[in-house]
């Protein structure tokens, strides 16, 4: 009955009429041959009603494919819609599944996974940048930024996770450790991304807590003029050590692994497990060759850095706190720098007070890091009730205060260990001493008048009662 086409084509029609085939080509033909067999009494009619309902019910078979075609496109680009999820989301989606793998371990009673990304038992596995180098031109920072980067006062609210790389790499530049070790500087972007995508987005250890400290290290090796009385080695075992020392975080601390019998907890003895942890990570990273920042340094120098490394990262577990600061302050007074077990006490006491040097930094900058900190606390204190383990009531949400959470760790631990240093740096005091005494100065009050607000509740109460 002919083809379609995309224009218009007459349609060619063969019928019989008295025997003999005649084509049709145009409607005005079937009414004309038709009025003709009429005339003659043939029954052309029948075969014109025949033809025109085929017509009729080829069109509506037509019309009824297009339908059927339209809807499986409009199915088929839903479908390419939703299947065309960005890698973000799948990865979103994939954390989502670890954790809850996790939480359902954990209930399960026994040893229980805290839920690192890395799993030592899975052969092979190692981390690595879920993103490629960044396609940006070298970050330029301005002369403000940079004198502001050598301060504590530095505002690391204000950076995003990009920015914050960016002035890492800076650092590395500027204390010349990228020329001393013949980094290649594109395996550095590669080892910072590395670095950031493995701090978890912890309330408190996550990847702007490690550029706090970072910072802080950077600063405080300016203040102390470091650089004329360390060698370049110490500096970069300084700063990676910053970078790594909390990689991996799982947001439940040392006491929460040990208690839960956790994987790290039996697979490192009960002994500092999570900071073997962020060890074990942190060479994970540089052992890949395209985050491999010290491929281009002698076998025995990358042993020597790599120790040091590890040493300085185990130092920041707090149980071993009294120990290594009661070994400093032997030294502090006959100090030596030329004396590698006096410049190695330095060393773990300096990674100490950058890992713990918030209430050093302005109010505004400090606060905010006391309330993440109580935030994760407070998530730990309460699975340790879900679970029955022992709480500690410093971490208690319904025990603990901002007061009482600052002040004995503020005069007790931070203003010892500060004092200590300021010993050997008097520089220190104006910038970094004083900012404690203060701290602990607010937090007294805010204590005070906590205390004051506790005895007028009561007595408010009793006044009511006598009133009704």
């Amino acid at each position: 009955m002919g083809t379609s086409s995309s224009s218009y084509s007459p349609k060619t029609v063969y019928l019989d009429v008295d025997g003999k085939m005649q084509k049709v080509s145009e409607t005005r033909d079937l009414y004309i041959m038709t009025r003709c067999s009429y005339s003659k009494g043939g029954k052309a009619g029948d075969k014109l009603s025949y033809v025109f309902h085929h017509f009729r019910f080829r069109a509506f078979r037509i019309n009824e494919l297009k339908t059927e075609v339209t809807n499986r496109l409009a199915m088929l680009e839903k479908r390419v819609e939703l299947e065309g999820l960005k890698m973000v989301e799948i990865e979103k989606c994939k954390n989502d599944l670890r954790k809850l793998r996790d939480e359902m371990t954990s209930k399960g009673g026994g040893r229980v996974t805290c839920g690192c990304k890395y799993s030592f038992t899975e052969d092979g596995k190692k981390l690595s940048p879920r993103r490629d180098v960044p396609n940006y031109p070298k970050y330029t920072l301005s002369q403000e930024t940079i004198e502001a980067l050598k301060k504590p006062t530095f505002d690391v609210w204000h950076w995003e996770h990009n920015e914050m790389l960016s002035c890492l790499e800076y650092m590395y530049h500027d204390l010349g450790l990228v020329k001393e070790f013949n980094m290649n500087p594109i395996t550095l972007k590669r080892w910072l991304l590395g670095i950031q995508e493995n701090y978890r987005n912890n309330p408190f250890h996550n990847f702007r807590h490690c550029f706090c400290v970072s910072q802080m290290m950077y600063g405080m090796i300016h203040l102390c003029n470091l650089q004329e009385r360390l060698t370049m080695t110490d500096m970069c075992i300084l700063m990676t050590a910053a970078v790594c020392h909390d990689l991996d975080h799982p947001g439940y601390n040392n006491t929460y692994q040990i208690n839960a019998h956790t994987e790290l907890a039996v697979r490192y003895n009960d002994i500092s497990p999570l900071e073997n942890h962020h060890c074990a990570v942190a060479f994970q990273i540089i052992s890949m060759p395209e985050c491999n920042i010290f491929a281009n340094i002698e076998t025995e120098a990358f042993k020597h850095l790599r120790q040091a490394i590890i040493t300085l990262i185990l130092a920041t577990d707090m149980a071993r706190h009294g120990e290594i600061l009661d070994s400093f302050k032997q030294n502090v007074d006959n100090f030596d720098f030329t004396n590698q077990k006096h410049v190695t006490c330095l060393k773990l006491v300096l990674i100490k007070c950058c890992d713990i040097s918030n209430e050093v930094r302005p109010t505004e900058v400090a606060e905010p890091w006391l309330d993440c900190l109580l935030e994760e606390y407070f998530m730990q204190s309460d699975r340790e009730k879900s679970e029955g383990l022992p709480v500690a009531s410093f971490m208690d949400r319904d025990k603990v205060t901002k007061p009482t959470a600052q002040i004995g760790f503020i005069k007790f631990v931070l203003i010892p260990m500060f004092e200590t240093v300021m010993k050997l740096f008097p520089q220190i005091e104006e910038i970094m001493v004083q900012p404690l005494r203060d701290s602990r100065d607010h937090y007294e009050e805010l204590k005070q008048i906590d205390d004051a607000m506790t005895e007028v509740k009561p007595f408010s109460s009793h006044l009511v009662d006598l009133k009704n």
